[in-house]
């Protein structure tokens, strides 16, 4: 990093260095962001806010916090995600904490939510009784986002695993959201009763052996739980997809995220179960959701 351990080194200076370290580390890689990692790297380590970190920007930074922000910025180029450092990301305007046991939410699934929200509008008010069902929570991300929209909803989220049901409940309390929320260790849709009028899901879908080719902060920090949907990506979507008919409420609506190229295998599918279904696309023009209803 270049920059000295001099107290009289200042945020700016500090944040700067991080940056010219990771593009330097990167070059032009689209998929990198040096500027923004740097920011949420300094602001994490000094224990202040990313938004608010300019308006410190001339405030010296002492050696013991630039040692932090070096030891940051290597596990950053060793290929951990930025989200994984400082240990939350941002998904519908809303901070997730993270876990172990949990993905990094990535943007291209807030469609699943707009996609249930969409589909909810069409039959009723937002602001009424609703009960939503979330297989898979892993943070709780989707449910808690959608319940944030839905002011009379209550919802369910059922993880396998027991260290995303924990972090889903905590998220949940942070977002004052644990009234109108339970989350339970569960696999997929069993021991369930009654029915929803919202289900979502953000499957594992990834065919077991493209997982290896997966870029770095995902298969090796991602949970591979969360990510192996067996040899060809479908086995999570066998299993649910079934199952729907029977948690599904009337003119309810099932939201599921899908891989590039799985539109038509889940739809088929979801046709041979008895459910409709239309897919939207995602930020870049690629089919991200597929909504299944009953038909009547």
């Amino acid at each position: 990093m270049a920059t000295s351990d001099q107290p009289d080194t200042t945020i700016a200076e500090l944040r700067r260095a991080v940056a010219a370290e990771l593009r330097a580390a990167w070059g032009d890689d689209p998929a990198q962001s040096p500027q923004l990692d740097a920011k949420l790297i300094v602001a994490h380590a000094l224990g202040r806010d990313p938004g608010g970190l300019v308006f410190h920007d001339k405030h010296p930074v002492d050696a013991t916090n630039i040692l932090a922000v070096r030891d940051l910025v290597r596990r950053r180029l060793a290929g951990e995600p930025v989200a994984r450092l400082v240990g939350e990301r941002e998904f519908w305007g809303l901070p997730f904490a993270l876990g172990p046991d949990t993905l990094v939410p990535r943007p291209d699934s807030e469609t699943v939510v707009a996609a249930l929200l969409e589909a909810l509008g069409r039959t009723g008010p937002r602001a009424r009784p609703l009960r939503l069902l979330d297989l898979g929570t892993g943070s709780g991300c989707l449910l808690l986002a959608a319940l944030s929209e839905l002011p009379d909803a209550f919802g369910v989220g059922v993880d396998l695993a027991e260290g995303a049901v924990m972090v889903a409940r905590s998220n949940a309390a942070r977002l004052g959201l644990a009234a109108r929320s339970a989350f339970v260790r569960g696999s997929w849709a069993e021991s369930l009763s009654g029915r929803f009028d919202g289900i979502l899901a953000n499957p594992p879908y990834i065919e077991s052996e493209a997982i290896d080719s997966l870029a770095i902060e995902v298969r090796e920090h991602d949970p591979k739980l969360a990510l192996d949907g067996g040899p060809d990506g479908l086995a999570p979507y066998r299993a649910m997809i079934p199952e729907l008919p029977c948690l599904l409420a009337a003119d309810g609506a099932a939201v599921f995220e899908i891989g590039m190229g799985q539109a038509g295998s889940v739809a088929a599918i979801a046709g041979a179960a008895g459910l409709n279904t239309f897919a939207t696309n995602d930020l870049s023009g690629l089919p991200r959701a597929l909504t299944m209803t009953l038909r009547n």
